[in-house]
Parts: C-alpha cells; sequence; structure tokens
C-alpha cells in the first residue's frame, strides 16, 4: 500500500512549504499530479518499469549509467528515477506536489530501501536558491514537466544551470498547436474548477469523441488490433498506464505550450548543442530533446 500523506515527513527546508501548494490546489489553479500517480502505483509491474529503462538509454544513447549523477525534476510517480536508479545512476528526485513525493519515496521503498545514493526531496524548480542547494550533474531530466509549472520559461532556464559541462539535458515539453492548445488549456481550468464527483464524468465526455475517432479509424482501416493493442499495450510508452495518462491530460493544469524551433533556440543559445529530438508530429503531445552542454 502507498503510505498516506499525513505520515510523511517532509525536508523542506523553509523553501516553499506545501502550503503554498495546497492554497493552489484550493484555489483550482493547480492539479493534484500526485494523486493521479498514486493510483499509477497500483498497477507499476515490471514490464512498465523496463520500459522506462529503454527510453532513458535510447534518448540518451547509453546501456547504463554507472557513475552518472541524474536529476529527476518533478518525478510524480517515481518510475524515471527508479529507472536511472536501476541504470546505475546516482539520483536527486524533486517534486514539488507533496504526494508525488510520497510516491516516489514509495518506489524507493519497494525496490531500494534505505540507498543513500538515491535522494528524494519536496520543492519547486521556480525556488533559485533551492536548485543551487544540491549543485550540478551529468544528465537532468523532466519529461512533461515544466509546462505545468506556470512559469515553463524560468522553470526551463533554472533546469539548465543544473547541468554540468559535457552534461546532458532531457526534456518533454507540450507542442504549440495554436488554437487546440488554447481549446485544451480551457479543457484544463475546467476540469480543476469542477467538484470532485463531476471529474471524471468531464474526463469522459471529453475524451469520448477522440476514443472513438480512434476506434472508427481502426475498424474501417481494417486493423481493429491496433486499437486494443492502445490500451493493451501501451506500457510500451515510457511505462506509462493510457487511463491515467488520459486524466492527466484533461485535468493537468497549469499548462504551457512551446514549438520545438522555440525550445531549440532558447536552449542552444544558453551554450547547449542537440543531440536528439523526437516530435510528436504536430499534433497533441510531447515534443522530447536531448541536449548536450557544450559550453
Amino acid at each position: 500500500m502507498i503510505p498516506c500523506l499525513s505520515k510523511i515527513k517532509f525536508t523542506l527546508k523553509g523553501r516553499i512549504p506545501v502550503a503554498q501548494y495546497a492554497k493552489e490546489v484550493a484555489h483550482n489553479e493547480r492539479f493534484e499530479f500526485g494523486k493521479n500517480w498514486q493510483q499509477f502505483l497500483l498497477v507499476l509491474n515490471n514490464e512498465r518499469i523496463a520500459e522506462s529503462e529503454k527510453l532513458l538509454k535510447d534518448m540518451l544513447r547509453t546501456d547504463e549509467l554507472t557513475g552518472k549523477s541524474f536529476l529527476d525534476i518533478g518525478s510524480g510517480s517515481g518510475l524515471s528515477s527508479l529507472s536511472a536508479r536501476r541504470l546505475g545512476a546516482y539520483v536527486h528526485s524533486i517534486d514539488y506536489d507533496p504526494q508525488a513525493v510520497v510516491c516516489t519515496n514509495e518506489l524507493k521503498r519497494r525496490y531500494f530501501p534505505g540507498d543513500t545514493n538515491w535522494k528524494i526531496e519536496e520543492g519547486s524548480i521556480l525556488d533559485g536558491s533551492f536548485m543551487k542547494s544540491f549543485g550540478r550533474f551529468d544528465i537532468v531530466y523532466s519529461w512533461g514537466v515544466l509546462h505545468h509549472t506556470g512559469a515553463m520559461w524560468q522553470a526551463l532556464d533554472n533546469a539548465l544551470l543544473s547541468v554540468v559541462e559535457g552534461g546532458q539535458f532531457f526534456i518533454a515539453i507540450y507542442n504549440d498547436q495554436g488554437k487546440w492548445s488554447t481549446f485544451w488549456r480551457w479543457i484544463k481550468q475546467t476540469y480543476n474548477v469542477l467538484p470532485t464527483s463531476l471529474k471524471i464524468p468531464f474526463v469522459l465526455l471529453v475524451w469520448a469523441p477522440l476514443e472513438i475517432r480512434t476506434a472508427l479509424f481502426s475498424l474501417l482501416t481494417l486493423r481493429p488490433q491496433r486499437y486494443i493493442q492502445l490500451w493493451t499495450q501501451y506500457y510500451k510508452k515510457r511505462g506509462m498506464s493510457r487511463w491515467y495518462d488520459i486524466i492527466d491530460w484533461v485535468g493537468g493544469y497549469p499548462f504551457e505550450v512551446a514549438k520545438p524551433e522555440d525550445i531549440f533556440d532558447f536552449v542552444t543559445k544558453k551554450g547547449f548543442a542537440l543531440e536528439q529530438l523526437k516530435t510528436c508530429g504536430g499534433g497533441h503531445g510531447n515534443n522530447q530533446f536531448v541536449f548536450r552542454r557544450i559550453s
């Protein structure tokens, strides 16, 4: 079982109090990602962990991370941190959501109890003094996180400062779809102001047209197995769960987006070179980047 939030003691060091996070949630300004991740941990298994490891190896172009320091900004469920640790990295996980910190601690308890090479803290990427307090890392990783901070470009800037010279920076940022992104921002804002009893019905209402379209396309092209695999083999996408990703997508707020070229320009001007780029093909979803610090 995942520990109750009230039973966890957090080391906050007086920087960003849990009260600030709670205030944002109470004012409908922030989706509770941690609650969603707690449910995801109930379906986490070895296959999902293996897929998460595969993503890191493929994007970072390595088979292991032995001896590397790895900063996971916005650790969420803790899956990516766990994967990096299993690949041999010294891991430092941070998240602004206290319940996400609970999830990350739970995975450490399950797989690396008492491990001194995996440190977990509650804190914000937007807090410059907090970020400076633990130095720089060989790999700085933040998958689908910085666009949920409410200040994406500041978060991106702070994250870049944590990369050592010669180190890698692996991020995923929501693609800018213009008017469609504006529409999705409204959807996410609406989800967060709804009472709890209406949130799941709202998710189903919003997602049903997309789901029906996907299913019909599979049938019309005589490839129904593709739709079935979308659910049964979704774990092959970073080890994730389609259902919990749908909730994350509909509710995930704050919400910002960027065109791939804007991310490229911003990061390369800071002394980085692009090593890998995997786009979502212009649709909704994340564009993935791996940069290396060259100066």
